[in-house]
């Protein structure tokens, strides 16, 4: 029993060498908040923090799917950006309308990308570049270039600004909702193991019968929508469409992606490593901005994004030693 669970144990730890050091900088970074900082554990930063984060999470968890096949998707900042949009226009209906009209017109490009990466066969790098322009100039057309200032009398901010059942803001609660059901969606189900096995190598999964093109299309509709649903957020918890936001999201996602381990090649990754990379770049501007306060250090928002990238070196660093390490018998 106890040789049985040892082995078990090392293959566990091999299979995961990719996102073991995610984890341990995750919680590195939580016990040193906690020590330096005396409110760095209240309520009312858990609770900002989340709910700001939590339109970050979901685009990398949407992101992730897509690298696991071996793809990218360009275009979530500015389909997040567009949505954000729709949902504004649409919050005089309420959230019943604005919710899902939001998330569908993100679901709505991520089928664009899918036509324009399967059935076109062009690469998803240019494919996605062109929607990432076409989102973001239509966010602009269809706003002005104006912040699109939502229906304050409706129920749509409850979302981004209300607490549910007096405990954490509703976007929290739909976020880890979102995950839960992804992470069942890739660990236990025909198509997770079919966009796994597709990011392994296409062509093998094609002879083993595996249907790779609709595994395709699957997970850029899935970014898209992920996307549709940042934007409902970012409309919701900040008051208004924001057709110039969403600059750099992609790039922020994948790094969340590549953060948790997911190789860029596809084929291996996982949802809950990604949200863990997501949670611990947000935690690195949420120390800063601790340490601004402090008075210690006085940093700009470039300087802190000079950081953070420093920081995702250290991170990916880890990783690499990890993956090195010798893999040893199979058992």
């Amino acid at each position: 029993m106890s040789d049985t669970f040892s082995i078990d144990l090392r293959r566990y730890l091999r299979g995961g060498g990719h996102s073991f050091g995610v984890w341990v900088a995750l919680v590195v970074v939580i016990v040193f908040g906690l020590m330096r900082y005396e409110n760095f554990g209240g309520a009312y930063n858990i609770s900002s923090f989340l709910n700001y984060n939590a339109m970050f999470i979901v685009i990398a968890v949407g992101m992730c799917f897509v690298i696991l096949t071996g793809g990218v998707d360009l275009s979530v900042g500015s389909v997040a950006a567009f949505t954000s949009v729709v949902a504004a226009y649409l919050s005089p209906f309420g959230i019943q309308v604005a919710l899902p009209g939001a998330v569908l017109a993100g679901l709505a490009i991520g089928g664009i990308n899918a036509l324009f990466v399967v059935a076109l066969r062009i690469p998803p790098f240019i494919a996605t570049l062109a929607t990432m322009l076409g989102a973001k100039g239509g966010a602009l057309v269809i706003s002005g270039a104006q912040t699109i200032a939502i229906d304050w009398g409706s129920n749509f901010t409850k979302l981004g600004m209300e607490k549910a059942f007096d405990l954490l803001p509703w976007s929290i609660f739909i976020t880890a909702a979102v995950v839960i059901a992804l992470w069942i969606v890739l660990e236990r189900t025909s198509i997770g193991r079919t966009v796994l096995a597709v990011g392994g190598g296409e062509d093998a999964a094609g002879m083993m019968g595996l249907h790779v093109n609709r595994a395709k299309v699957f997970v850029y509709i899935l970014s898209g929508g992920c996307a549709g649903l940042a934007g409902v957020f970012l409309a919701s918890g900040f008051g208004a469409g924001q057709p110039l936001e969403g600059i750099g999201w992609e790039l922020s996602a994948i790094a969340s992606v590549v953060v948790g381990g997911t190789l860029l090649t596809g084929g291996v990754g996982s949802v809950g490593a990604t949200v863990a990379g997501a949670l611990l770049l947000g935690l690195v501007f949420n120390i800063l901005n601790f340490e601004n306060g402090r008075g210690v250090i006085s940093l700009s928002a470039y300087w802190q994004m000079v950081i953070r990238g420093g920081f995702l070196f250290a991170v990916i660093l880890l990783q690499s030693q990890l993956s090195r390490q010798p893999k040893g018998p199979q058992g």
